[in-house]
This record gives structure tokens, C-alpha cells and sequence, in this order.
């Protein structure tokens, strides 16, 4: 266990070193300077340019981002005066977690609970309408769902806002349409596995003991069946809680997405690099934590380890 700890978090590091250098070259290879807008003349865009060094060759400015990065420095926002990249993530990150976290939560619980349904349920009906409605789920871009529940709960029917976070109601249909897909995908992947732990031979000596189906699947057959779910769990809430570009852009949610999609149209190169390198890192982390959970309940994963 103790190598394969070791061994995932050199290529967590690796993957984090890879992710800067192609971040890092790709931002310089954007046409235009994060300067050049309105009419600033070439005299003050070229000393603009010198001030923050990007007059210099692309190796040598990476080096020196290295540099800085390893010292825990991720620059200054280049469209926002006097504002380093640090306070813009410590001021969108939370809300950005907030989503991200509750969204999860909402997948986990509902894709459980209807996974489960669809599996002990003997009503047609029942298993028909949850298929189709992960059918929908799986298949309905996210910012389909989003729209369509901004529409029809916002707009039409004004039960709920659509725009800002400002008090609890605005969180419902943000959260609601990034749950839609990974509450799908747990669904199905609960009452899949669901079905094939429950032609085990554990289970038929339950069922030989008397216990009936509904109380196999609960006490015994679930905690078998969670740990595919545990494996995508991991990139789910890695990609929610470094937040929806689309999501946040449609709700005007003030979180990461938003201040990302913001700096690629700026070409703020030190905020997009920024970001980057904080998404990046809660994503390799989350995935780690989620590999590390995973070889420890899987008794598979750990002889493997060895």
C-alpha cells in the first residue's frame, strides 16, 4: 500500500508539471497581448509589455514562473489592478465549492436511493420511468438541463431566481442541473452492479437463511456495489467543485468557471495560469484520495500494491 501511495502521488506531480508546461506555452501562443485593447498606442503597449516581462523569450518567462510558482506565488491579475491571482481564487473558490459539494451530495444520495428503487422494485412502470429518466439525464447536455430549468422555473413559472447567489433559493436549480448527470450515471451504475452482486453466492446463501431480498440488498449487496460508484465519484466531484463554465456562466454566478471563461477572453495570462494550476491540483488530489479509498476497501487493489 505504502508503494502505491508513493507511486500515485509521483505521477499526481508529474501530471501537475505536465498540465503547467502545456498551459503555460499554449497562453503565450494566443494571438494578441492581454494589453492590447482600446486604444493603448505601441509605445505604452511595448512598456507594458516590459514591465511585466513579456518582452522576454517564452523559455525564459517560464522559468521564472517556475520560479515563483514554487514559492507559492501565483502572480497579479493582469486586468485587475492590484489584485493577485491568490484573491481571486480565495474570493470565487467558495462559492464555487459550495456548488460543487451540494451537487455531489444531491448525485450521491438521489443515485443511490433510485439505483437501489430500480433495483428491488417489481413494478414495470417504475424501472421504465428511472431508465428513462437516466436515459435523459446521460444524454441532455449540462447546459441544456441548465437552460431549460432556468426557463421553466425562473422564467416562466417564477417559483425560483436565476441569477446571483445571494440567499438559499438561488442555489436549487444551479444545483439541480449539475447533479442531473452524475445522479444519472449512479443510478444506472448502482442497479447494475446491484443486479450482478445479487447473483453471487453470498447472496443466494442469505436467501437460503431466510432473509428477504430488499434486506440482502441493503445490508449486504450495497456496500459491494458502491465501489465501482466510489471510483467515479472522484472525477465527478473534481470536475464540480472546480466549477461549471457553463452553469456558473448562465445562473451569473461569481466562481471559478466564470472568472476562467473571464481571463481567456482578457488573455490574462497569470489569472488563466492561475486557475489552471489551482483546478488542477484539486482535481489530481481529489482523484488521489478517491485511488487511495478505493485500494483500501478493495482487498484486489491492495494485493496488486504489493
Amino acid at each position: 500500500m505504502g508503494r502505491y501511495t508513493c507511486r500515485r502521488i509521483l505521477l499526481g506531480i508529474l501530471a501537475l508539471f505536465v498540465l503547467v508546461t502545456a498551459a503555460f506555452f499554449l497562453t503565450r501562443m494566443m494571438p494578441g497581448s492581454p494589453f492590447q485593447s482600446g486604444n493603448v498606442s505601441e509605445s505604452v503597449l511595448r512598456s507594458l509589455e516590459r514591465e511585466y516581462g513579456l518582452d522576454k523569450p517564452a523559455g525564459g518567462q517560464y522559468v521564472t514562473y517556475l520560479g515563483n510558482l514554487l514559492r507559492g506565488d501565483l502572480g497579479m491579475s493582469y486586468k485587475k489592478p492590484g489584485t493577485s491571482v491568490a484573491e481571486v481564487i480565495a474570493r470565487a473558490w467558495p462559492v464555487t465549492f459550495s456548488l460543487g459539494f451540494l451537487a455531489i451530495l444531491l448525485a450521491v444520495v438521489l443515485g443511490t436511493v433510485m439505483g437501489v428503487w430500480q433495483a428491488v422494485t417489481e413494478r414495470k412502470a417504475v424501472k421504465g420511468g428511472i431508465f428513462l429518466g437516466t436515459m435523459l439525464g446521460t444524454g441532455m447536455p449540462n447546459f441544456v438541463i441548465a437552460l431549460l430549468l432556468a426557463l421553466l422555473f425562473g422564467v416562466k413559472l417564477k417559483f425560483l431566481p436565476v441569477a446571483g447567489l445571494t440567499g438559499a433559493a438561488n442555489y436549487v436549480l444551479p444545483v439541480v442541473s449539475l447533479a442531473v448527470y452524475p445522479a444519472s450515471v449512479i443510478t444506472r451504475m448502482i442497479h447494475n452492479a446491484a443486479e450482478e452482486e445479487m447473483k453471487r453466492d453470498y447472496v443466494v446463501m442469505a436467501r437460503a437463511k431466510g432473509l428477504g431480498r430488499r434486506r440482502i440488498l441493503i445490508t449486504h449487496v450495497l456496500k459491494n456495489a458502491w465501489l465501482p460508484v466510489l471510483n467515479y465519484i472522484g472525477p465527478a466531484a473534481a470536475f464540480l467543485l472546480t466549477g461549471s463554465f457553463v452553469t456558473e456562466s448562465i445562473f451569473t454566478i461569481p466562481g471559478l468557471g466564470r472568472e476562467f471563461v473571464t481571463s481567456i477572453a482578457n488573455r490574462d495570462y497569470t489569472l488563466i495560469l492561475g486557475l489552471t494550476v489551482f483546478m488542477g491540483t484539486v482535481v489530481i488530489g481529489i482523484n488521489l484520495i478517491t485511488d487511495l479509498v478505493g485500494a483500501w476497501l478493495d482487498p484486489r487493489v491492495r494485493r496488486t500494491c504489493r
